[in-house]
């Protein structure tokens, strides 16, 4: 049997998730919003045969307070589709993923981004399916509520129908620009959708020839159970949060059991947890490099991080007692009761798990090019994941040191790409290409 594959993807919006990147020593502090610089990112990550580059966009700023907003690199970044097709056009293989809201958009809209996405790019798009977890975001659409989550996944269904049923809008060879005949596509070859759910309304077809990967790479993020079976359904790479390997294999297991009750090949669809990922050339190196950046995350932000995951203001705690019993919010459900039991697992004090969460408090490896290959390899050939969404801890040098030295050792061991497998995201990824639903048996 061939030895399995890690894949790769790089998450780029914001730059890099930890508050205190843009204060490292030597890190860019606009990398966040500069188009060269990103543009020098993701060259660099194809270079390193990196799989794709991740988006996750926000439709509001962070709802922290002002005093942690003010600390924040994130307040400000490019809208996805903008900078995704300005990057196609400087890069060949690396896949392009962007967060699309089930919530907040319209199918067709979503639809024909992501088609255009994928033409421009010839094949390269992934659509991030997220019902948006952030309330602040409802106000910017006329809304003065957010909706209820379980109500949320179930419209996302239901949008993911949608948006895929328009993407089968036409055949392959729908379009045949037959200049003597002066036909340029055959009727007999255009489907309209038609569709009246309970959620949507949207006649079709799209205004876009059929994408040159059928569909898009579908990607969702997120472990509720709401989320894990959309996932199951619906998903052919899922960006979870990090936790221990055990927690890694369960739900590695729980999601593609799932796809095996629903008829779905387990195998086309790609786990990959988000792991923070500091290298020095020691472990006291990295660790070190570690520490100077967890310090400088300033309390504000610490404490308005932790909030906007529980989804309840946390100011009020007592900074040195213990986390009180977090009700139920209508946000995040899996990132709340990861920090929750992050905190009763290593008795943390409400300072203690904001300083961690603040900085970054999910999955990490903080060590050499050698022993970080190490727990990438244990977590692939145990099967809690197969491949990591790689957070960066400051830039350019934390990416730098990840293409250089990490790189290089998992492609020894065999575990990781030398070259790409073919041009297009799913081939990439190693998976099928969908069939139209509506003109192939």
């Amino acid at each position: 049997m061939a030895q399995r594959q890690l894949k790769l993807g790089a998450f780029m919006r914001p730059i890099s998730i930890h508050t205190g990147a843009w204060r490292y020593p030597g890190a860019w502090p606009d990398a966040n919003f500069n188009f060269a610089h990103i543009k020098t990112l993701i060259q660099k990550l194809e270079a390193g045969k990196f799989d794709a580059f991740f988006m996750a966009d926000h439709l509001a700023v962070l709802n922290m307070p002002i005093n942690a907003l003010k600390r924040s690199h994130t307040v400000t970044s490019f809208e996805p589709f903008t900078l995704l097709s300005a990057l196609s056009a400087v890069t060949e293989r690396i896949g392009l993923i962007a967060t699309g809201s089930t919530t907040f958009d319209e199918p067709y809209h979503v639809a024909r981004r992501f088609a255009s996405l994928d033409h421009i790019s010839g094949g390269r798009a992934g659509w991030n399916i997220v019902t948006t977890s952030n309330p602040d975001a409802a106000l910017n659409f006329g809304l003065d509520d957010h909706m209820e989550h379980a109500e949320r996944y179930k419209r996302a269904r239901e949008f993911y129908d949608v948006v895929t049923g328009l993407w089968d809008s036409f055949a392959d060879d729908a379009f045949v620009r037959d200049v003597e005949s002066g036909l340029f596509f055959d009727p007999a070859k255009m489907h309209v959708l038609d569709h009246v759910g309970k959620y949507l309304k949207v006649r079709g077809p799209l205004n876009i020839a059929r994408p040159v990967q059928g569909w898009p790479v579908i990607v969702q993020a997120g472990a509720s159970e709401d989320g894990k079976q959309l996932a199951a359904e619906t998903a052919e790479a899922v960006f979870t949060g990090g936790g221990s390997l055990a927690d890694g294999q369960k739900l590695y297991a729980d999601i593609k059991g799932r796809m095996e009750k629903i008829g779905r090949d387990p195998e086309h669809l790609k786990i990959l947890p988000g792991a923070f990922v500091v290298v020095g050339d020691s472990v006291d190196e990295a660790r070190e490099k570690r520490a100077l950046l967890d310090s400088r995350v300033h309390y504000d932000s610490a404490i308005a991080s932790l909030s906007v995951i529980l989804g309840t203001d946390a100011s009020g705690f007592d900074p040195d007692g213990q986390l009180p019993d977090i009700p139920e919010t209508n946000a995040s459900k899996s990132g709340r009761q990861r920090l929750v039991d992050l905190a009763r697992r290593d008795k943390l004090t409400v300072r203690q798990l904001a300083q961690r969460v603040g900085g970054y408090g999910g999955l990490s490896f903080v060590g050499t090019a050698k022993t970080i290959a190490d727990q990438m390899e244990e977590w692939l050939v145990g099967r809690g994941s197969d491949g990591f969404n790689i957070m960066f801890p400051f830039l350019p040098q934390g990416l730098d040191d990840f293409v250089d030295k990490v790189v290089p050792e998992l492609q020894r061991r065999g575990i990781f790409r030398k070259e790409y497998e073919g041009a297009t995201l799913r081939e990439n990824l190693g998976l099928p290409r969908p069939k139209n639903r509506f003109f192939e048996a």
